[in-house]
């Protein structure tokens, strides 16, 4: 038993490390969002400091995630996802996946009025594709400023100059796939079909 709380206590930095990485955010970030030291996350990342409860609990709520996942507690059965939406910037943001790495899916809503806002355009890796649910969201890409309906999609690298707004002064919502390292998303098309032989 001593031995399984080792290991899984051990295995808590490189989850902490992987999340930390996931968002692209520094020690030092981490650190001023939660009151925990640069030396103490780093030394809790390489598994040369102890997790304690009093460390966990504000890493988990900064990271988005719950204690058991942050421990890798066995699965309960329970299929459900246990959202916890972050609000910033007139956005809400809510992960749709739990694991780190590979491609994450978040939904997204953007307060109306937006549109009135200068696009702020922002890059960084990876490739992205979103889709609208409700509302028209005005998506700025380099020198393109396109409005898209519900049921549009559209996907680009994230190293294109590129901005998120709503396109009038109702909220939009849309999904958003994102791949850190550039992986797309793969849509299953049908097969072309065979036009009949002549007989």
């Amino acid at each position: 038993m001593g031995d399984d709380l080792d290991q899984t206590l051990d295995a808590v930095g490189a989850r902490l490390r992987a999340l930390r990485m996931q968002r692209d955010t520094t020690l030092a970030d981490v650190s001023a969002e939660t009151g925990i030291s640069v030396s103490t996350l780093s030394r809790l990342e390489s598994g040369t400091r102890k997790p304690t409860l009093e460390l966990l609990l504000p890493l988990a709520r900064v990271y988005g995630v719950t204690l058991d996942e942050l421990v890798d507690a066995p699965p309960t059965g329970d299929p459900r996802l246990h959202l916890r939406p972050t609000k910033a910037f007139g956005m809400t943001s809510i992960p749709l996946t739990r694991r780190a790495g590979g491609i994450q899916a978040y939904k997204l809503v953007i307060d109306g009025g937006t549109s009135r806002e200068t696009p702020d355009l922002k890059t960084h890796e990876g490739y992205e594709w979103v889709y609208v649910l409700n509302g028209r969201l005005r998506v700025v890409l380099a020198e393109h400023d396109i409005v898209l309906a519900p049921g549009e999609a559209a996907e680009f690298d994230t190293r294109t100059p590129h901005w998120f707004g709503a396109a009038d002064d109702a909220p939009v919502e849309f999904l958003s796939l994102f791949g850190k390292q550039g992986e797309r998303a793969h849509l299953r098309a049908r097969p072309k079909r065979t036009p009949p032989s002549a007989s």
